[in-house]
């Protein structure tokens, strides 16, 4: 796909829990072995990912991600406290907890993401990131990669019309 005709697809399923748990579920079209491969993979994780891992994820321990923002990247550990390949990843990265589950469907994979954000006024700018970026993933695993979109530059491709509309999705302003 041209990366400039690059548009965001529908909403995905969102709720936010009372413990500040955004949960994001998005049906892809792909078998969980090859959904797993680009949730742990840091070939794969960078070209689609807000962040850089300077290791693969498929395996518990001490990791580093680092975000991008432009030519700018900033590390933060994080640690892979489960994974069981290729139906759960769980990792700490800061402050915020993500729980990534994996269930085969008859056509692919539902992808349910829990992250805990530090307060419920993050979650839709939370969601609105990871729609852009699970769409990224999504024409990656399509063979038909657009190229990461992260920090400042995913308002040129609709992260503002994304949370505006998980916001209210949210009931949250």
């Amino acid at each position: 796909m041209d990366r400039d005709t690059f548009r965001p697809g529908p909403l995905a399923r969102v709720k936010l829990t009372p413990e500040n748990e955004l949960v994001f579920v998005r049906d892809l079209r792909h078998p969980p072995e090859k959904v797993w491969a680009a949730l742990t993979d840091p070939d794969q994780l960078a070209e689609w990912a807000p962040f850089l891992a300077d290791r693969d994820l498929g395996r518990t321990g001490d990791a580093v991600l680092s975000t991008v923002d432009g030519e700018q990247t900033h590390p933060a550990p994080a640690r892979v406290l489960r994974a069981d390949r290729p139906a759960l990843l769980e990792y700490a990265w800061g402050d915020d907890l993500l729980r990534w589950e994996l269930a085969p469907t008859g056509h692919g994979t539902t992808l349910t993401l829990r992250h805990r954000v530090g307060r419920p006024g993050l979650a839709p700018m939370t969601a609105a990131g990871w729609h852009l970026c699970l769409d990224v993933a999504d024409r990656l695993l399509d063979g038909d990669p657009v190229g990461p979109i992260r920090g400042a530059e995913a308002k040129d491709f609709g992260w503002a019309d994304l949370r505006d509309a998980y916001a209210e999705r949210l009931g949250h302003d």
